[in-house]
């Protein structure tokens, strides 16, 4: 694994300077939020973005946003034809293909900022290959552990990578890796950190952000978490000098940003809530919201994740939860074996459990048991959000 390659190609189809600033956006979990945040605040103040992200749930397109639409079948296989000739001989992986076809799109669109979502890890991502003007690291906390470590340590020195040398680099843990804060001391980043260079306050309302030359107050609470929006404010903040956002662009923003699969309410009666949570802090704090939001009667929870997660830790904060467990496994080569799932639920004690043939099938039987006043969740991978939201 390296850039060398990708890079090679990037620069025969002239794509890794840009006339525009570029955000970049790494970290564990809150990664989609954070981008969705910045391009609902961007769009709001008029500006044209460049928005790509990953993974997709239902259609490859939805990666690669170009002014809040997502781009056509035919500009996509335009891209994928012009990177085809450039390669000539040079072998590119699925994620590279994509992360060329988006800088590729974005070039020859007049854009006012691109934003880019890192794919895995940083320092071998593709999206690496471009000099940012403003990188983000979301949260560190042990995912890929094949790829990036077995360590917050490690893989925090994975991510900050995309820290640029005196270049802005924003971290949001509250619970700060070392790693991060020494990569991007010893590159020489302008490091900004959550919680002491800015901050964010929540009330029952409404919530106020504060920076040392920005305060905003009683803020619209948006659909993201607020350790999100307030990564990204932060950004919005320091490239006022480029790209100027009023306080009523940062509200109207904050208050239309939507994530799909991200705590997403997709049907009322009875409730269901889909997200795709697949490692322990994101099934931590998707816990937490959901317990904060509540529910009446009995909690029905639709489940499946990949083999290379860590499954038995992402279940922990359910051990005790009064729910019925629908389990059935994915639809993908990556895909943890029914049996193995049900082995991690007689670990933990957990026995109120039916098993299915496929995720849209338990879906179903979640649905016809449960009360309308009553909740479901889907959660424990795109694939397992997909497969609800795409039937």
């Amino acid at each position: 694994m390296s850039l060398e390659r990708v890079l090679d190609v990037a620069a025969r189809l002239s794509v890794l300077k840009f006339n525009c600033p570029i955000i970049t956006v790494g970290g564990t979990n809150g990664k989609g939020s954070t981008v969705a945040t910045l391009a609902a605040i961007y769009g709001a103040a008029g500006y044209r973005c460049g928005v790509y992200t990953s993974p997709h749930l239902v259609q490859f397109n939805e990666r690669i946003v170009i002014d809040g639409l997502v781009v056509s079948d035919a500009a996509l296989c335009e891209a994928f034809t012009a990177i085809e000739a450039a390669r000539d001989t040079i072998t590119l992986t699925y994620f590279e293909f994509a992360t060329l076809a988006a800088l590729y799109l974005f070039q020859k669109n007049k854009l006012d900022v691109v934003i880019l979502e890192v794919g895995l890890g940083g320092r071998l991502d593709a999206v690496n290959i471009i000099d940012s003007d403003v990188a983000i690291i979301t949260t560190v906390d042990i995912d890929h552990t094949d790829y990036l470590g077995n360590s917050r340590e490690e893989i925090g020195a994975e991510k900050a990578e995309i820290f640029r040398a005196g270049k802005p680099a924003i971290y949001g843990d509250s619970d700060k890796v070392s790693t991060v804060v020494e990569s991007a001391n010893d590159i020489g980043a302008q490091l900004y950190l959550q919680g002491s260079d800015f901050y964010f306050q929540e009330e029952e309302k409404t919530w106020h952000w504060r920076n040392t030359n920005h305060h905003y107050n009683d803020l619209p609470k948006p659909t993201v978490l607020l350790h999100n929006a307030s990564l990204a404010l932060q950004a919005v903040t320091l490239l006022e000098p480029r790209l100027p956002v009023t306080p009523e662009a940062i509200r109207q923003g904050l208050a239309t940003v939507r994530v799909a699969g991200r705590f997403q309410t997709v049907s009322v009666e009875p409730r269901c809530i889909v997200d795709v949570a697949h490692n322990p802090q994101a099934s931590k704090e998707l816990h937490r919201r959901l317990s904060r939001l509540g529910w009446q009667g009995r909690l029905h929870i639709v489940f499946s994740m990949l083999a290379t997660k860590d499954r038995l830790a992402s279940l922990l904060p359910w051990q005790d939860c009064d729910a019925h467990w629908y389990l059935a496994p994915l639809k993908d080569k990556k895909a943890a074996p029914l049996e193995a799932i049900v082995t991690d639920f007689n670990e933990l004690g957990i026995t109120a459990y039916q098993k299915y043939a496929t995720i849209e099938n338990a879906y179903r039987a979640a649905r016809a048991n449960a009360a309308a006043n009553e909740t479901i969740l889907v959660f424990g991978s795109f694939h397992t959000v997909a497969a609800v939201t795409n039937g």
